[in-house]
């Protein structure tokens, strides 16, 4: 599993909750598929077990994963990715808006008005 981390992209947590919200629904993280243990996590992005704790149960409140006591954390059965080209048109997307400054609300905006 790929985590990069930035100093411009929102508090650690946020960075790696979004990574692994945006691995699960691409697909990169398949159903039943093993995390990290939440200290080999931490250790590897340097960051304190706690942050990836707080991740991990974000992410279980939201169903993407479960965790179960000595079967460690793993992607839920019920998390559905999205087809490649939807993926693919996120990151195009993604790309332009960032190119052009604009804020997620914005873009937020710009899909609902043309749903």
């Amino acid at each position: 599993m790929i985590i990069a981390l930035s100093t411009t992209g929102g508090t650690p947590a946020e960075q790696i909750h979004d990574q692994i919200r945006g691995l699960i629904t691409t697909g990169a993280l398949a159903a039943n598929e093993r995390l990290p243990s939440v200290r080999q996590l931490a250790a590897d992005l340097r960051v304190a077990p706690g942050t990836i704790a707080k991740v991990y149960k974000q992410l279980e409140e939201e169903q993407f994963v479960e965790t179960r006591v000595g079967a460690g954390t793993r992607v839920s059965p019920h998390a559905a990715a999205v087809s490649k080209d939807v993926a693919r048109a996120a990151r195009k997307l993604t790309d332009i808006c960032k190119r052009d400054n604009l804020e997620l609300n914005e873009v937020l905006q710009v899909i609902r008005a043309t749903w």
